[in-house]
């Protein structure tokens, strides 16, 4: 018997290696489902001229929150979760465009409100129904049950990244 326990690996080793490949193949099917999304989503948003960047800068704008005064950049770095960076050259060529305006902050000349300007508002509900075309087609076969449960998996491991990352999300 002892022989026999001693050339089968320890349960925790077994549980560690499934653990592992599964984790593996969950962060690939996340990395072509985020690939898939990007090409997918630009094109259907494409007619109006926007990339699936675009498109979530102006759907976090036309947010309750942020539709009347806006929002700062750290703030919607914060939320959307991208770099400063990449999210300048996204505003820059929205306010181009002029979907969108940025204005100073009362007070505090550093700080500036992004805000949908009534052609970006008016651009954001342009898009709505193509949004929920694609929307519709991309869940087809789940139930509304199964989209909340897949919304706070991903929730849950954005939380988990989010602490990884840090707290300055350096």
């Amino acid at each position: 018997m002892d022989q026999i326990t001693d050339t089968l690996p320890a349960k925790s080793d077994t549980d560690a290696k499934a653990r592992f490949d599964i984790a593996n193949r969950l962060f690939l099917r996340l990395y072509q489902a985020s690939n898939l999304l990007h090409k997918t989503g630009t094109r259907a948003v494409s007619s109006f001229g926007a990339t699936t960047q675009q498109w979530a800068v102006l759907g976090a704008l036309s947010r309750p929150a942020a539709r009347d005064v806006g929002i700062t950049v750290k703030d919607l770095v914060a939320f959307l979760m991208v770099s400063r960076q990449n999210l300048a050259a996204v505003l820059d060529r929205l306010e181009r465009a002029g979907l969108i305006e940025r204005s100073r902050i009362a007070g505090d000349g550093r700080l500036r409100h992004i805000r949908l300007t009534p052609q970006g508002a008016q651009t954001w509900a342009d898009m709505q129904p193509g949004i929920g075309a694609y929307y519709a087609d991309a869940l087809t076969g789940f139930s509304t049950e199964e989209s909340l449960q897949l919304f706070r998996l991903l929730d849950r491991l954005c939380g988990s990244l989010h602490r990884i990352d840090g707290p300055e999300g350096d």
